[in-house]
């Protein structure tokens, strides 16, 4: 299992030092960094380090919901552009993403059970939710400097469904079943 902490940490700087916006464009980069801390580092770091990770374990709803409030709230135009042209509210956003994913990780796989299943189901929704309103929107929602175009814009959008999606309904149906299987045993 350590192992997949030292990957978790391995992607963490990847994540925070590869230049994806001259890669993949200014958007896509952002959702890259996002998702890849709240849905793929975070629960590296879970799985891997459950003792260092402890202390993120809350419970299901209420990682969820403060998950929820984090990642609304940073693609608002008004704090995704702060942090896009400000370096102490990127770093600010990135820490807040990467807490935010911690919390939902550690409390719904702690917590385990129907109501962590819950947490994460909940938490795929409301991805899947932005993600198709970033890919959907009929123009640019940011400014320049913090996306390049419409297709930028929805191509994060469709990054977002890709990976968050998924990532969180496999999750919380696993729990689900384990839970099931417990309640049936």
């Amino acid at each position: 299992m350590k192992a997949l902490g030292i990957l978790g940490l391995a992607l963490l700087l990847a994540i925070w030092v590869w230049p994806w916006e001259g890669w993949i464009g200014l958007f896509p980069a952002h959702m890259v960094r996002h998702m890849g801390l709240v849905a793929v580092v975070a629960p590296l770091l879970v799985i891997g380090f459950p003792k260092a990770t402890r202390i993120f374990a809350v419970s299901p709803l209420a990682a969820t919901v403060f998950e929820f409030v984090i990642v609304w709230g940073f693609h608002l135009p008004a704090l995704h552009e702060g942090a896009a042209f400000s370096t102490p509210a990127f770093v600010a956003e990135q820490t807040l993403f990467l807490l935010a994913g911690l919390c939902v990780w550690a409390g719904c796989l702690r917590g385990g059970g129907l109501a962590g299943a819950g947490g994460l189901l909940l938490t795929s929704m409301h991805m899947t939710l932005l993600g198709a309103l970033l890919t959907l929107a009929p123009r640019v929602l940011y400014v320049p400097g913090c996306v390049g175009s419409l297709a930028e814009q929805q191509l994060g959008g469709m990054m977002m469904l890709a990976i968050g999606t998924p990532v969180y309904l496999i999750a919380g149906l696993w729990l689900t079943g384990g839970a099931l299987k417990e309640e049936t045993a």
